[in-house]
This record gives structure tokens, sequence and C-alpha cells, in this order.
């Protein structure tokens, strides 16, 4: 369940009350004020996620409340929104420290959006990051493992953290790449300043570029008010691009322009706009062969490895395992609300002698199906293996009844969530079929990943690693043509 707090200040009473009921539907905690000097004392004595403010309003107006409170709050999220839209006030909101610019009256689905990238943004900017031993805080965020491989990790971490080099996280799916960068981040002299985060694989291509450099009025369909981009937003902060690998050559070109001048320009703009902005860049893709295929730029790769930080699997570190486990045993036994949370030693054994292709990932997933298989009682081999074989999560598995399955997961996830998991039930129901989607079409292809990749409108390259993160198998002809 989402319970971010929001602070909604608008004159309009109606306006504000229709806003709080909109954002209460979703989950959110919303404390509501009439002005913009109340607004500013409740924001600088409380913890909020996100500030959503009116342009014009007694006391103090939006632009200007924008402006204080981010000399005293720079990475609280705070979005403005007016009736009385204009270029010049996006760009003065921008410039002031707003995350985003919405025009009134809104579009629900759009305002939800924004609040729901915010409020990711805040949490990713304000939530710390451990390294190396769990926090004793159960629901604190942590790099665990204090084997060899993860003590260089923390030392390259250490070591770039302050510079301003660019650094690129390379490791499989599921290794912790985003803990790492905003690990850099927040031990950074950029560290009161923006950290915001863009897959780039899970933006459609057409919609990435304005995404990241924002657009201006008309510069497409549907375009019918300036945008601000990622990297505008981040001005003075770190953007961190995951899944880098998956970029086209167009966005790698316009990319490439901002690490070597340092200014963007706006789809359908020609102002050079000056950024001072920090990449963190991330993949999971062998990027030597994306160049040698032609499908990644060498320049650009030369431009974000300054510094390159490889994550190890968790196969090559199984002395870290008892620690990861007991530190997801710690917080799903708060989440799930269960006085005990272990494991029998013949299953810790067992899970240290597994491969995880899925990495940490798939281990949590595991650990925490586990404990919801076990009901309370110690995890014991049994369990552990029965949820490994069923792919760490409670996903569809080679069931021909996919349907049936999706509904009682979404049952059982939508009941976990209202139990009060903090748990991402879209993420998960999407996951769930993929995994079907993926099963379904190689068994079709008979293990041919060209045809399954044809049919999916998907690179064999695409195909192969999800099969790879599923843990599904190609057979015999997995790389015939057609």
């Amino acid at each position: 369940m989402n319970t971010a707090r929001i602070l909604v200040i608008e004159d309009d009473t109606r306006s504000a009350q229709s806003l709080e009921k909109l954002l209460k539907s979703q989950g959110y905690a919303v404390t509501l004020c009439h002005r913009g000097d109340e607004g500013f004392a409740l924001a600088t004595d409380e913890d909020f996620a996100l500030v959503i403010t009116d342009f014009r309003m007694p006391g103090v107006d939006g632009l200007e409340l924008i402006r204080q409170l981010h000399a005293v709050k720079p990475r609280l999220p705070m979005v403005l929104m007016t009736a009385f839209g204009t270029t010049e006030t996006a760009i003065e909101a921008t410039k002031h420290g707003a995350f985003e610019y919405i025009l009134k009256p809104f579009d629900i689905a759009e305002m939800l959006e924004v609040v729901k990238r915010a409020v990711a943004s805040s949490r990713l900017m304000s939530e710390r990051v451990e390294l190396g031993a769990a926090s004793d805080l159960p629901t604190a965020q942590a790099i665990v493992g204090n084997s060899r491989a993860m003590q260089t990790v923390y030392k390259e971490i250490g070591q770039v953290a302050t510079t301003a080099a660019t650094v690129l996280i390379r490791g499989e799916t599921g290794t912790g790449k985003e803990l790492v960068a905003r690990a850099i981040y927040q031990h950074s002299d950029r560290s009161a300043k923006p950290f915001i985060a863009v897959n780039c694989a899970a933006i459609p291509e057409t919609l990435l570029e304005s995404e990241l450099f924002g657009h201006e009025r008309g510069a497409f369909t549907g375009a019918d008010a300036r945008r601000i981009g990622r990297f505008e937003q981040a001005h003075q902060g770190t953007l961190f691009l995951d899944e880098i690998g998956d970029m086209s050559a167009f966005t790698q070109a316009k990319l490439l322009r901002v690490l070597q001048d340092k200014v963007i320009q706006r789809v359908g703009g020609k102002e050079n706009i000056p950024v001072d902005v920090r990449i963190v860049a991330a993949t999971h893709r062998d990027l030597e062969r994306a160049i040698a295929e032609k499908l990644f730029r060498e320049d650009l790769y030369y431009r974000l490895g300054a510094v390159v930080i490889k994550l190890p699997p968790l196969r090559e570190r199984a002395e870290d395992i008892p620690a990861l486990a007991g530190y997801f045993l710690r917080r799903f036994r708060e989440e799930l609300k269960l006085t005990d949370a272990s494991l029998q030693p013949d299953a810790l054994v067992w899970l240290q002698e597994q491969r995880w292709p899925g990495n940490v990932r798939q281990f949590e997933n595991v650990i925490r199906q586990g404990l919801l298989a076990s009901r309370g009682f110690p995890i014991s081999r049994e369990v552990i293996e029965s949820v490994f074989a069923k792919g760490g999560d409670t996903t569809l598995i080679n069931k021909p009844e996919g349907g049936g399955a999706l509904e009682a997961l979404m049952d059982s996830l939508l009941a976990e969530a209202k139990a009060g998991a903090d748990i991402d039930v879209h993420a998960k129901v999407f996951e769930a079929m993929e995994r079907e989607l993926f099963t379904r079409a190689i068994k079709l292809a008979q293990g041919n990943q060209a045809k399954a990749a044809r049919w999916l409108k998907m690179s064999r390259q695409t195909v192969r690693e999800k099969l790879q993160h599923f843990g599904l198998k190609a057979e015999a002809g997995e790389d015939g043509g057609s």
C-alpha cells in the first residue's frame, strides 16, 4: 500500500478537496492547506514525499514557494499547477527547482503519473543505501555481502563517489545496479541535489527522447504544452540511465552530444540549454558485442565508461548468501507481520548450492515466497525447493490455464497489499504475464529463438536474455533461422 505523504497547497477549496480525494484513492496520505506561507511552514517542519502547489494563491505564490523550499529542501520534489500557463512560467518553475509543471484543468491520468514519478524520485533520494551489512532497520535498503568481490565494489563506490566522473555500472539482471547508483549519489557532493532515474528499456523509443530532453509545444501530435525533460530536472544533480544498452542509435547520438557539450535541445526546439548533470549509467547487455553488431556507438561507450563498476553475479559469491538470507528474512518478517522468520539449516545449505540466474532479485523472491508458504514456521528445504522450481515468485509457470492462474495471482497480491504489504502489484503481475508469454512462445517455436523473436517483434538477443531471466530452456533448434 502506498503511504507516501503529499502536501497539497491550493487556495480553491473545491479543487483542493477534489485533488485530495483523487490522491487518497491511490493510497497516498494527503495534507491540505490554502496559503503559500502556511504551506512553506508545513513543508519545512514535516516530512513529505511531494509538494503539489497552485501558482496564484495568497501569502506566497507558487513560484516563490518553490524557490524558497528548494533552497532549504533541495531533494523534495515539487509540482506546480496553474491555469495561467506560459512558457516563462514553465522555465521559471524549472529553474527554481520544480519537478514538473501541470496545466489546469489537469488530466487525471497525467497527474497520477507525475505524482507516481515524483514520489518514486523522492524515495530514491531519501532512502539510504547501506553497504556491506544490513541495517538494524528491517526496511532499510542495503547492498549486502562481505565477499572479496563485494569489498571491491564498495571500494570502487568510495573512490568514484566524490568525483565528477561518469560511471558505467555493469552486471547481470538482478545484481543491484540501481542500489549501486544510489549509493554513488548519496556519497557524492551532489547528494543534496536531485537524483532522477530513467529506465531506458521501459519507455517506448518514440517517447524516450522527449522523456530525456523534454519537448516544445507542438513538437509532435499530443504535445499541447512545453514539457521539461529529465536532464533539466536533474540539473546540478545526478541522472541515472538504467538499461542504457537498449537505447536507439538516434538517442545515443543526442546523449553523446550532451556528454561532450553539456547542452541539450528540447524536441522541436532550437535553443541550446546548458545542463550540469552527472551521468551514472547501467546495463546488463554485452556492450562490446553490441558495438561489433553496430547496435551501440563505440564513442558513447568510451564516454560513459570513464569509470566502470562490475557487479558479480550471485553464483560467484555464494559466501554472501547467509547474510543475504538474514537481511531478507528481517525485511519480510516486518512487511508480512510475522512473529518468526527463519531458515532450517539444510535449506540454507541448499540455497548456497544454486546458480541463481536471476541473482539477488530472484533470491529475494524465493525467500519471500518461502515465508508465505511456510506460514510462520521455519522455512524447510522442501518448501524452498518447491518455490525455486516455480521460479521464485508467484508467477504463471507452464500452466496452460494461465487465465485462472493470473486471476489467483492478482487476488493473492491484492490481498497482501490490502493487508499492508509494501509490494508492487502491477510490476509482479506484469512480470508474471511476460513469463507466461515467453513460455508459450518458445514452446510454440519448439525452442527456436529466432522464430520466437520474429513473432514477438524483438531481437534474438532480447529473447535469449528473457529466457535466461525466467529460467526457461530453449531446446534443439534454438539458433535456427526461419
